[in-house]
């Protein structure tokens, strides 16, 4: 059972909230095989050198502020992977040093991952960004990619924009500024023409910068996902796309 490779867009806490994005997310997980595990990479854990989560247990990391207090209460009891560790340890090369560590999912891991599998009964685990650099995490990926193979889910988490010091309005339903829009139909237009390159060289050649990723990590782990997808220069399916708070929240899908 070969599965897909997923970037997502992941939200904030709040995203349960809103119908809409929910139903595009439970869409996405209904048209999928059910994983055996899933191996998740968010922008909200950077470290080096790569470092692979909980694999007992899977706590989580409420890694957010200013939140209402139900969002500090979520749970999300899945199992842990330890299998999946050994074989992602496995599959890096003698240059890459894997660390582990009892860090709990994230809200970049997890957030989506109650909407998507609520039951919380497929085995998790998360893994670092151990650079930020699109090359060097588009080869991590196809040295992940076998693990499709064996019923994986890879999932990148980001967001496709994230200019979140530029944003005037918090609302859920806010107009997505100039730099956002235009910023996100270059990131579809270049994705379906499968111009990785270019992708990769966004800091110079996407409108909307810098202001669309001050900071580069919530862009970044889409790399992840296109190297697992073992052709980077396919164009992926794009299931969801839109704006939340004026943030851009394509994600896609590659075979």
């Amino acid at each position: 059972m070969r599965m897909p490779a997923l970037f997502l867009s992941h939200g904030a806490p709040p995203l349960v909230d809103d119908p809409t994005w929910v139903a595009q997310l439970r869409d996405v997980a209904a048209g999928l095989p059910k994983p055996k595990a899933i191996l998740m990479a968010s922008a909200h854990w950077e470290s080096a050198p790569l470092m692979l989560g909980a694999t007992e247990t899977v706590p989580l990391v409420y890694d957010f502020g200013g939140f209402a207090p139900h969002y500090y209460q979520v749970r999300y009891p899945a199992p842990g992977a330890p299998d999946l560790a050994d074989k992602v340890a496995a599959l890096m090369p003698d240059t890459e040093t894997v660390a582990r560590t009892d860090r709990g999912l994230d809200h970049g891991a997890y957030v989506p991952l109650t909407v998507m599998y609520p039951d919380a009964d497929i085995p998790v685990l998360q893994m670092s960004l151990p650079t930020l650099e699109p090359d060097r995490l588009l080869d991590i990926g196809r040295r992940l990619a076998p693990l499709r193979d064996e019923g994986v889910l890879i999932v990148g988490s980001g967001f496709t924009t994230h200019g979140l010091p530029f944003l005037r309005d918090w609302r859920p339903g806010a107009s997505a500024p100039g730099w956002s829009r235009e910023f996100d139909a270059w990131a579809a237009e270049t994705l379906a023409r499968g111009a990785v390159d270019e992708l990769a060289d966004f800091r110079d050649r996407a409108p909307g910068m810098p202001y669309a990723h001050p900071t580069i990590e919530h862009f970044a782990p889409m790399f992840l996902t296109l190297g697992a997808s073992g052709d980077p220069s396919q164009a992926p399916e794009q299931p969801i796309d839109g704006f939340w708070m004026g943030l851009a929240k394509r994600s896609f899908q590659v075979a």
